[in-house]
């Protein structure tokens, strides 16, 4: 008897895209290898990820999350590398629940591996995400490509970013490897570079090479990374003065809006998009 073919759809948020697996049970296997197949852009769906969507309380790193968020994002990478968080990913995966009726406009928690996400769904089809706050550790690096370097900001973002900012976006080079870094011992398990270009007052630009994909058209973490850069270089911090600051920060695929409450709480706001929705054929996996 053969295995039946499995769905899946195909969604972005400013054009960072996502192979999105229905799996509310855990039942679907998905080792690395499956997951770089399906990101494959010639020999699979292709994507910059994948968003595996399961009930919190149907998977063992989730458990302990069912009681505050029902679904959890198992997300991974293009290459099929586990992550802890994707910004966009979860603005994709909370509209996927939205566009399935599993929930409808208003609040809703997504759980991740960075945590539990508090998630707003507009009825225009934004999703605003609370993305948790910044840390901002002491130690930087410096970031080199084509004989230029400049000094990178290391911000976490449940996911390490090196946030360094150029005078021309072209100067980050083709961005198909990791740009060289050093001391390479601040990121030990890889790191997404942002490079960032001011547009106008607290408006910036961003090209992003992300660990484990490569450049790609948007990146959540990155954005939020970089407006917290951009605020702190330019001397705000809304713990300091009680005001939320928000930055515009455009991206390859669209324009994302990021806000840093006093409290620390980053918020995204940004579109996103179902375009596709098909079966998998299981030899593929």
């Amino acid at each position: 008897m053969n295995p039946s073919p499995i769905t899946f759809l195909k969604g972005h948020g400013t054009e960072n895209d996502f192979v999105i697996v229905p799996d509310p049970d855990n039942a679907v296997d998905l080792p690395a290898t499956a997951v770089a197949r399906l990101c494959d852009r010639r020999a699979g769906i292709g994507g910059d990820g994948l968003l595996h969507v399961v009930r919190s309380a149907a998977h063992p790193e989730a458990r302990d999350m069912a009681g505050d968020a029902e679904w959890f994002m198992d997300y991974r990478n293009g290459d099929g590398s586990v992550a802890e968080m994707c910004g966009n990913g979860v603005r994709v995966f909370a509209h996927y629940l939205q566009h399935a009726g599993l929930v409808g406009a208003g609040d809703l928690a997504v759980a991740t591996r960075g945590g539990v996400k508090r998630v707003h769904l507009d009825k225009q089809g934004d999703v605003t995400v609370s993305m948790g706050r910044a840390l901002l550790p002491e130690d930087g690096v410096t970031v080199t490509v084509a004989g230029r370097s400049w000094s990178a900001r290391n911000v976490n973002m449940g996911n390490p970013h090196a946030v360094a900012f150029v005078d021309d976006l072209a100067h980050a080079g083709n961005l198909f490897s990791v740009p060289a870094f050093t001391p390479a011992a601040v990121y030990p398990d890889g790191v997404n570079i942002e490079f960032v270009v001011d547009r106008g007052p607290r408006h910036v630009a961003m090209r992003v090479y992300e660990r484990g994909v490569g450049e790609t058209r948007s990146c959540g973490t990155g954005a939020c990374a970089v407006a917290v850069a951009a605020a702190r270089r330019d001397g705000a911090d809304p713990a300091l003065t009680g005001a939320p600051v928000t930055y515009t920060v455009d991206v390859l695929g669209g324009t994302l809006v990021i806000t840093e409450r006093p409290d620390g709480e980053i918020e995204m706001t940004g579109p996103a998009v179902i375009v596709a929705e098909g079966t998998i054929d299981p030899s593929l996996l």
